[in-house]
């Protein structure tokens, strides 16, 4: 006999613990797996996902047909799909920024990620933003460089400012720089600790419905949660790692349990319930 639980069942039963209906906050990334892999993550957490990032520069020298069908399967399952920022930077160095939009625009991308992680920008914010619109894409920018070093003071100031101003040149969100070991990079000291006075002035300028802040492994993951609570919005989270930050999002994982902002709360029964 085929036992089968349907969503709807799972559901009814988290908010009779509970654990509130949370809407997706996580963009996974696909750092180069198979497409059936990716599709088989769609099948299972689709449901959670904010967007996927199809990041590093791995998409574009796996096969097209591989490439396509991993875009497609996102589309299919209505999650949006934005490119890393690695290939956008690389693509404005070459003077090839034209015809990576072309080709984003062609694999029907939803959303471009654009950077100074470890180049420099010759061209405005408004420009970029306004090309990428002509041909139906949305733009985010990734805040940080990648190879000097945790944010100091005067460095988060410029970083802030730069931030407004993407913002203002029609950038949807902002996301703070982790790369793959959240350690020694932007918000995260040399050790791994979380900056959390950085990261609030981050939420406090922008709000946790414009800034993403990377979030690569566990420790990184759960400290952005444990501070902010259910709502804070994280990327560069693998998929194979989607529903393990998602259940400590909700207070299901053991150790969010035991945190006030994150367990849930049951709702109040009937009298005479048992």
């Amino acid at each position: 006999m085929t036992n089968t639980v349907e969503r709807p069942v799972l559901a009814d039963y988290l908010r009779s613990i509970g654990v509130k209906d949370i809407a997706p906050r996580t963009s996974p990334f696909d750092p180069g797996y198979d497409p059936l892999t990716v599709e088989s993550h769609l099948d299972q957490s689709a449901h959670l996902m904010s967007s996927l990032k199809i990041s590093m520069a791995c998409w574009l020298i796996a096969g097209d047909k591989a490439t396509r069908r991993k875009f497609d399967a996102a589309r299919a399952h209505g999650v949006d799909t934005v490119t890393g920022g690695g290939p956008f930077e690389v693509a404005v160095a070459q003077g090839a920024l034209d015809e990576y939009l072309d080709l984003c625009a062609s694999l029907k991308v939803a959303r471009i990620e654009c950077g100074e992680g470890f180049t420099t920008l010759s061209i405005a914010p408004r420009t970029i933003v306004s090309k990428a619109a002509d041909r139906g894409l949305e733009v985010q920018f990734e805040l940080g460089k990648k190879h000097e070093g945790p944010f100091t003071e005067e460095v988060l100031e410029d970083t802030i400012r730069q931030g407004h101003a993407w913002l203002e040149a029609g950038a949807r969100q902002l996301v703070v720089e982790a790369r793959e070991n959240a350690s020694g990079v932007g918000a995260f000291d040399y050790d791994g600790s979380l900056n959390t006075t950085f990261v609030d002035r981050f939420a406090r300028d922008f709000g946790l419905d414009t800034v993403i802040f990377e979030a690569p492994n566990k420790p990184s993951q759960f400290a952005f949660i444990e501070h902010f609570g259910p709502d804070v919005r994280l990327g560069n989270v693998r998929l194979e790692e989607l529903l393990r930050v998602e259940i400590f999002r909700r207070g299901l994982h053991s150790d969010a349990f035991e945190k006030p902002n994150l367990r849930p709360m049951p709702p109040l029964r009937a009298a005479g319930d048992s």
